[in-house]
C-alpha cells in the first residue's frame, strides 16, 4: 500500500499545535501560561548613621567583646513599658551599662566631629518583629563604642559590644556590618548575626591599602543573604 506523502507534514502540524496550546512543556521549562517564579531581592548595606558615612572608611571591623557567658540583663536599667525599647530613656540605659556608663555625660550629637552619643537607632535584628536598640558613642580620640540591646522577659539585655576607630555601621538585611580602621593602615569589616542568644561574628575581612582583600581572620564565611523583608533602621531623635 502506498503511504500518503502528506502524513508526515500533518503529524508535524499537530505536534506544533499541541505545543502552542500548552499541552506539554519543554523539559525543565515552564508550561504555556505558567508564571515565572519571583526573583528574590538581595539585601544591600544600609547606613544606620548616614551623617557618619563620609567620615568613615568604606572597606573596614570592630573589636568585639567576646566570651562564652550568656548575655545578662542590665541590673539597674529602666523598666520596659508597652512600647518596649522604643519607649525607654536611652540615657538611663547607657548609665546602667558598665561598658557604656562613662559616655553618658558626653551629651547627644547629631553629626560627626564631636564626642558624644549618636542618635539611637531601632532595628529588628532578632527577627521577632520588635526592634532592638543600638547606641553608639564617639570619643575625642576618634574611637567609637557601640552596644546593641534587646528585650528579654521584660528586661534590657546587651547582646553586642564593639569598639573601633572611625566606625561606620550598616544593616544588611537583619545582619549588622561594622566597618572600622584597623592597625597599620588596614581596614576591617565585621558582619554580625543573631544566633538566638547574642550577635555573633559570621565573617571578618581585612584590607590593606585599598588593594583588595588581605584574607579573613578565620571566621566562617558569611551565610546566605538575610531575609529581604527585614526592617531598615529607625533613628530616634
Amino acid at each position: 500500500m502506498t503511504r500518503s506523502p502528506h502524513r508526515p507534514l500533518a503529524a508535524l502540524l499537530l505536534c506544533a499545535l499541541a505545543a502552542v496550546s500548552g499541552g506539554c512543556a519543554s523539559p525543565g521549562g515552564l508550561a504555556a501560561g505558567e508564571p515565572a517564579p519571583p526573583v528574590s531581592t538581595q539585601p544591600r548595606p544600609e547606613p544606620l548613621w548616614r551623617a557618619w558615612v563620609d567620615d568613615s572608611p568604606r572597606s573596614p571591623g570592630a573589636e568585639a567583646a567576646a566570651g562564652g557567658t550568656p548575655p545578662a540583663p542590665l541590673p539597674h536599667a529602666p523598666a520596659l513599658g508597652p512600647d518596649g525599647l522604643a519607649g525607654v530613656d536611652v540615657a538611663a540605659v547607657v548609665r546602667a551599662d558598665r561598658n557604656m556608663a562613662h559616655y553618658a555625660t558626653r551629651g547627644r550629637i547629631d553629626a560627626p566631629g564631636r564626642p558624644g552619643l549618636r542618635p539611637p537607632v531601632y532595628l529588628d535584628l532578632t527577627g521577632d518583629g520588635k526592634p532592638e536598640l543600638i547606641v553608639a558613642a564617639d570619643t575625642e580620640s576618634g574611637r567609637t563604642a557601640l552596644t546593641v540591646y534587646t528585650a528579654q522577659d521584660g528586661r534590657i539585655v546587651p547582646v553586642l559590644f564593639a569598639t573601633g576607630r572611625r566606625m561606620a555601621v550598616e544593616s544588611l538585611g537583619r545582619d549588622l556590618l561594622i566597618r572600622t580602621a584597623a592597625d597599620a593602615g588596614a581596614q576591617q569589616a565585621v558582619r554580625y548575626q543573631w544566633d538566638g542568644r547574642r550577635m555573633t561574628v559570621v565573617s571578618e575581612e581585612r584590607r590593606y591599602g585599598g588593594c583588595g582583600s588581605g584574607g579573613t581572620s578565620g571566621a566562617p564565611s558569611a551565610p546566605g543573604a538575610a531575609s529581604p523583608g527585614a526592617d531598615r533602621g529607625r533613628v530616634g531623635r
